[in-house]
């Protein structure tokens, strides 16, 4: 690479005067001596010579045109060089007597006389630079640029590059000020490079000159992330991969031709796309590997053709790379029908010639039209949006084209700008932030840490969010980072930057991080925390409960947070809290939502009481029992905590609640498995007098057998005419009951509806590190889809 730099104007930017010496001020400013500089034909030259060859072809008089093309050229030289522009004028006079004879003649050169736009172009440039201290001089392309006879100009790239270094060899130290557009062939005579093609000629002169970087300047800031002609939100892209850039380019974009990214696989060379009128500002750049934060951008054709086949699919697929092999591969095609489409620019370039080779193929050209626009998402990870951009599409669109790094769909052409409204919403904007704050980094929040860790990838892939654990909040210390926790590694940075906790410091620096949405997990049982919620949902936050406190609180407290989440329009979900995993809230929603009643709510709550019960065979003491289970780690360290049913009179409650009912803790009747007597003693004495427990369970247990039953401890909830009743205790069941056969340590859910009056059963483990860590997280996802969907 020689360091030196290509600048790129295009017609736009040369439109009067005035554009004329921004330009050379932007060479001079973002520029060195011996940069190249490749221009375009001012303003509307270009059409201008096109227009000046019809009515010469059409035999019409062309005198009154031409003279107008040499007042608007004429006017620019005056304007920009003053006085000292006389012999570019007198050139002028010939160009344009010369171009007078050309139109009058048989054959005309046709692309010799439109190339004189660019040559007037690099003439008053350089001389502009030059009057201005720069010097510079113009290089007519044809001098050195040798290119084919193909119907896409192919340029030989080992006798161009070195007829353009001994060009440039012959001016150091100058800004040689290059013609865009065209070169010339093997007899000299002048090849374009079709429309638009002067950014080809500048990123192919950049690679034969082996310039480090191509900046095109034109009349936008760069690249934008969809069209901002059509939203008003679109946002520039800061860089791009050349994959993608060359996706966009393959789609039609206006910015770039399909062209100007090919010879940057020639030469790792960054381009820059950048706007004349605002040099200063932000713009884009195309680096041979983009950045993973890349956003996806959304690209669009009003208008494309359309072709319809009838005929075999191997011969559509040869179609197809033909089409390839030309330079202009489809831009969707379809195999059921058989159909593909062009770029308007490419169906006209092709003429006849597509018809003909389908017809060499077997294939029949059934139909083509223009009815159709374009619709593309160009990404460096287009599967993890395919479901996305398929749900937005509508019933007129062709199903989705999957390219290497870009979706593509085709639209009637009315709809185009609306799909393009949807898709840059949905899958071009911003990814959204969702931060999580776990309270409880114990057995269970270690347990869920582990989980996120895993599964973090694949929800930021289903969500297409970023979703971060910003915060670990234990007993008396807690750690807040806005940028992210890594949930494999947690451990080491809590130890090193844990705060101490004072009160909700921890809240007032979560509320203000600048995320989209924040969700505390709570997976404790302090109650001090469930009396924060109101304040927590205020500061802006969702919940996640496995702690059963808010829950089952005192009913105005629980009424006031209801309130205060639709106020706020946070989300609060607290299945974990009863079941574990098991999908008991989404039963009840089903049955609630399919019109269904329920009467009843029953079951065995607690594993630990599961186990005892089905254990419990008289053979032996229960209080042995009981130390047995807790020896084996399947109660709460104080085992009162279990026998006292406590847990599952809160359970009961939080469900009555969740069926509507305005419960109190205080009206579901609870019978303890604990003497009074044993109630508030000490652990360790309670453990020395457990055997008290042991008179009133087996006089229970005789009860049960002498009446053919079996002892259950159990919840219960009825609702009918009479009123609500609530009870946990003890209960005697059949034999052929479900709780009656229940496995040790499960949970049973048991409920009647006027649907199911002979029960529906939710059976599984209802405690567990594991279980509950994958209750919260599927609370989590299901806050996310609210949020997301």
């Amino acid at each position: 690479m020689t360091g030196k730099q290509l600048h790129k104007f295009g017609g736009s930017s040369l439109a009067d005067a005035e554009c004329y010496h921004r330009v050379a001020h932007i060479v001079q400013t973002h520029g060195h001596a011996g940069d190249l500089v490749v221009v375009s034909a001012a303003g509307k030259t270009t059409n201008a010579l096109l227009d000046l060859l019809r009515l010469a072809r059409h035999g019409q008089p062309f005198e009154e045109a031409l003279a107008e093309l040499k007042r608007f050229q004429q006017t620019l030289v005056s304007e920009t060089l003053g006085a000292s522009g006389q012999p570019l004028s007198d050139q002028l006079a010939a160009d344009i007597a010369h171009i007078g004879q050309c139109l009058g003649a048989e054959p005309r050169d046709c692309a010799a006389i439109q190339a004189f736009g660019e040559l007037w172009s690099a003439r008053l440039l350089a001389a502009l630079l030059s009057r201005l201290g720069a010097p510079a001089t113009a290089l007519d392309a044809r001098d050195f640029l040798l290119l084919d006879d193909s119907v896409q100009p192919r340029p030989d790239w080992a006798r161009s590059a070195e007829a353009l270094h001994r060009c440039l060899a012959q001016r150091p130290n100058q800004r040689v000020v290059v013609t865009g557009y065209f070169g010339a062939n093997a007899q000299g005579r002048t090849r374009l490079l079709g429309r638009n093609g002067s950014d080809y000629s500048a990123t192919l002169i950049a690679a034969l000159a082996e310039a480090a970087e191509v900046t095109i300047w034109t009349d936008v800031a760069g690249i934008y992330n969809a069209d901002p002609n059509l939203l008003a939100d679109a946002r520039l892209q800061a860089s791009l991969s050349l994959d993608e850039a060359d996706q966009l380019a393959r789609l039609g974009s206006p910015v770039l031709h399909s062209r100007t990214l090919q010879p940057l696989r020639q030469v790792a060379m960054a381009l820059n796309v950048r706007s004349s009128y605002t040099p200063d500002s932000p713009y884009t750049r195309i680096l041979p590997r983009g950045s993973e934060q890349t956003e996806p951008v959304v690209t669009s054709l009003g208008r494309v053709t359309l072709y319809r086949f009838q005929g075999k699919v191997p011969a559509f697929h040869q179609l197809c790379d033909w089409l390839g092999q030309q330079g202009l591969p489809p831009l969707a095609d379809y195999d059921q029908p058989l159909m593909l489409a062009l770029t308007c620019e490419q169906s006209r370039a092709l003429g006849g010639d597509l018809a003909r080779q389908a017809a060499s193929l077997g294939l029949t050209l059934l139909s083509s039209g223009d009815d159709y626009g374009l619709v593309g998402l160009v990404s460096q990870h287009p599967g993890r949006l395919a479901g996305a951009f398929a749900r937005l599409l509508s019933r007129s669109a062709y199903p989705c084209c999957r390219h290497d790094q870009a979706l593509v769909t085709l639209v009637p052409s009315r709809e185009v700008t609306a799909l393009v409204e949807s898709i840059h919403r949905r899958c071009a904007g911003p990814r959204r932030r969702i931060g999580l704050v776990l309270a409880g980094k114990g057995n269970i929040g270690s347990a869920w840490l582990d989980l996120f860790s895993r599964q973090q990838q694949q929800l930021n892939e289903e969500f297409e969010a970023e979703m971060r654990l910003v915060g670990i909040i234990g007993s008396e210390h807690y750690l807040i980072d806005e940028a992210g926790i890594d949930p494999a590694r947690w451990q080491g940075r809590y130890q090193q930057e844990a705060r101490e906790c004072h009160g909700l410091e921890w809240l007032d620096r979560a509320a203000v991080m600048d995320l989209d949405e924040v969700v505390l997990l709570d997976i404790t049982a302090s109650a001090s925390l469930a009396l924060h919620y109101p304040e927590i949902v205020a500061a802006g936050l969702h919940l996640v409960s496995a702690n059963k406190q808010a829950g089952s609180g005192p009913g105005t407290f629980y009424r006031e947070l209801q309130r205060q989440l639709s106020n706020c329009h946070r989300y609060w979900r607290y299945n974990a809290s009863v079941g574990a995993g098991l999908p008991v809230f989404y039963s009840i929603d089903d049955l609630k939502r399919s019109g269904d009643a329920i009467t009843s709510v029953s079951g065995v709550f607690s594993g630990t009481l599961s186990w005892l019960f089905d254990h419990y065979d008289r053979r032996g003491p229960f209080s042995e029992l009981v130390l047995q289970a807790k020896s084996e780690g399947l109660t709460e360290p104080d085992p009162r905590d279990d026998l006292s049913g406590r847990d599952m009179q809160r359970k009961l409650l939080i469900l009555a609640r969740e069926l509507g009912l305005t419960l109190e803790l205080e009206q579901i009747e609870l019978e303890s498995l604990v003497p009074a007597a044993l109630a508030d003693l000490p652990l360790e004495q309670f453990l020395a007098r457990i055997e008290e427990l042991d008179p009133l369970m087996q006089a229970a247990a005789d009860e049960a057998k002498a009446r053919g039953l079996a002892l259950r401890y159990a919840a219960s909830l009825t609702i009918d005419e009479a009123g609500v009743r609530a009870r946990v205790g003890l209960e005697q069941v059949a034999h052929s009951h479900p709780f009656a056969n229940l496995p040790a340590g499960d949970n049973q859910f048991l409920f009647l509806s006027k649907h199911y009056p002979n029960g529906l059963v939710i059976q599984g483990p209802g405690a567990g590190r594991e279980v509950t860590a994958a209750a919260v997280q599927s609370d989590f996802v299901a806050i996310c889809r609210r949020l997301l969907h």
